[in-house]
């Protein structure tokens, strides 16, 4: 796969659900970033029209993460998600997490300025 990635990425495996409309798919992240997500493809997926939401909760936790997702792309039985909208908490979580895993606060601060960027870019 060609490697445009601006986010830095952590792997992260835990159960998740898909939801659009009234489908609703359960799924495994496999890694998480800023800006997406990789997922396994659910058995029965099929994507429609409408918003993809993406959920899971922390481990050993009842906070839940919530985005809203596209589908970047679709290959060997996974799903990579591309973040539209998250909300204040959800996307307070992932940053701690991700500065937790990745170690380097710095970083996580310009790639957080650039997801703001983009996604204010988009409204």
């Amino acid at each position: 796969m060609d490697e445009r990635r601006q986010f830095s990425r952590i792997l992260f495996d835990t159960k998740a659900s898909l939801t659009q409309g009234i489908n609703i798919w359960t799924t495994k992240i496999h890694d998480l970033s800023l800006n997406g997500a990789l997922v396994e493809e659910p058995a029965d997926f099929a994507i429609g029209n409408g918003a993809l939401f993406l959920s899971f909760s922390l481990p050993d936790s009842d906070i839940e993460l919530t985005m809203e997702a596209e589908l970047a792309y679709k290959e060997k039985g996974q799903l990579g998600l591309s973040c539209i909208h998250i909300d204040v908490d959800s996307i307070s979580h992932l940053r701690r997490m991700l500065e937790l895993n990745l170690g380097d606060s710095a970083l996580l601060n310009r790639e957080l300025e650039h997801f703001i960027d983009v996604h204010d870019r988009k409204d």
